[in-house]
């Protein structure tokens, strides 16, 4: 990570640092309700990263729950992951070590941010890509950890207050709308989840899957379409 890279990068990110700063302190807070001292939310953010996942990780470690069913509700949970990656192999070439950091780094929010961003003119494509990584992961890293420490300090009730992701991804999403003309994936998307969810039903995510498997397929029916010339909607694309 350079200057170059950081100052184009870095405007970019904005959205995520305020949502990742709110939700991650959220999980910190949650954590150290749960028994847990702050060096365990930097451990859990470093190292897995993952923000449901870990919202998850702390209800399975307050109620001590056998490592089997930790494994089977994160892969369902986190199953979308893969298919992040997967679709960023090609954009990823060339990125030697960094590439699976790359990888592993792809929560909602930086997939997002890198599936519809261009590096300026004049900044190395690769290095743009992962200073806005990295710095995604240092907001979630600083949010957690400020979380665990003023959970130590004070105690509030946070119910509810994870549905600050949920909104942080509809905000990116809805930017993502407005800068590409081509919405067949989200109408794909939208219309597999309900379906999914009306014939499996909502319970422990059991929908998740098969949903999935609907958008991957129908992505690459919809391939040769989707990767023409890129339509911009009036005026440019996202400012």
């Amino acid at each position: 990570m350079n200057r170059k890279s950081l100052t184009a990068a870095f405007p970019h990110t904005v959205p995520v640092l305020m949502g990742y700063l709110s939700i991650g302190i959220v999980f910190g807070w949650m954590l150290s309700a749960a028994g847990f001292v702050p060096t365990w939310a930097a451990i859990m953010s470093v190292t897995i990263y993952a923000g449901s996942g870990q919202y998850l990780g702390v209800q399975l470690l307050a109620d001590a729950s056998p490592l089997a069913d930790a494994a089977f509700f994160t892969l369902v949970l986190n199953f979308r992951h893969l298919v992040y990656g997967l679709s960023m192999l090609e954009k990823f070439q060339g990125m030697g070590w960094r590439k699976l950091y790359m990888i592993f780094s792809l929560t909602d929010e930086t997939y997002a941010l890198l599936a519809g961003v261009q590096a300026p003119e004049g900044v190395d494509e690769k290095d743009f890509y992962f200073t806005i990584a990295l710095l995604d992961h240092l907001y979630w890293i600083a949010g957690s950890v400020i979380g665990a420490v003023a959970g130590v300090l004070v105690t509030i009730n946070t119910e509810g207050i994870d549905f600050a992701m949920t909104a942080l991804f509809l905000v990116i999403a809805v930017e993502q709308w407005q800068s590409n003309a081509r919405h067949a994936p989200v109408f794909l998307g939208a219309a597999g989840t309900l379906a999914c969810l009306l014939v499996f039903g909502p319970d422990n995510g059991r929908f998740l899957i098969p949903a999935l498997v609907i958008l991957v397929a129908g992505l690459l029916l919809l391939r040769p379409r989707l990767e023409g010339p890129e339509a911009l909607p009036e005026g440019g694309g996202a400012q």
